[in-house]
């Protein structure tokens, strides 16, 4: 379960951040909602792109265009995802920091073509950013499969680095100093539901889309 730094994962500036736990690597892909996906485009030129995972075991499967998946199959990709925890405010500017937990992938994306992979890839995307939402929604047809493209990276070459804790001013609180310094938390929270304007009036919100609200709600 630990992760083995390469030339490419291991750390140059603030190695004691890098972490080594391969569930830590599991659950900061888990909790972010949002991934960008760095490939290089048909001209050559590097290009960044947010669009949505899930992670199932020790792969990450990534939802896209077909124009992108095209740029991304079978060439080497960089996938990033970062967890903003708090903002670190210091006594001094230049000590200024933030808590965050983040996660760098390397390695070659694979087009996922065999339809069942395809479509369990597809419910676990869903299943990541909306829990229920499977069961409730319309599946995919014919059609809408064909549009919709999954690239596949193997989790083999990666890294979590981490930063927690309190502002790290390197000298002392001097005397009658009053400057104040801590850390603002930021969470992620879901409002609540609005429902479409062009359902009926009496259409509920579901249960499952409440409660997985509600939850974030309470966690924070």
């Amino acid at each position: 379960m630990t992760l083995s730094a390469t030339p490419r994962t291991r750390l140059r500036r603030k190695r004691e951040r890098q972490a080594d736990d391969r569930a830590l690597l599991h659950a900061v892909l888990d909790e972010a909602l949002v991934c960008h996906l760095g490939i290089v485009d048909a001209h050559g030129a590097p290009l960044v792109l947010p669009t949505m995972h899930a992670r199932v075991d020790d792969v990450v499967y990534v939802h896209g265009s077909t124009g992108a998946a095209s740029l991304a199959t079978e060439r080497e990709v960089c996938l990033t995802v970062t967890l903003l925890d708090g903002l670190v405010l210091a006594r001094s500017v230049f000590s200024h920091s933030a808590n965050y937990r983040s996660a760098v992938v390397r390695g070659r994306a694979r087009r996922v073509s065999d339809p069942e992979e395809h479509l369990r890839a597809l419910w676990a995307v869903v299943e990541h950013l909306t829990p229920g939402q499977w069961n409730h929604a319309r599946r995919p047809d014919p059609r809408e499969t064909a549009a919709t493209a999954v690239l596949a990276l193997d989790l083999c070459e990666a890294s979590v680095k981490v930063r927690q804790g309190p502002p790290g001013d390197p000298e002392e609180v001097p005397a009658g100093d009053r400057r104040w310094a801590g850390v603002v938390p930021i969470g992620t929270v879901l409002g609540t539901p609005e429902t479409c304007p062009a359902l009926p009036d009496d259409v509920a919100v579901p249960e499952h889309v409440r409660a997985w609200a509600d939850r974030t709600r309470v966690a924070r």
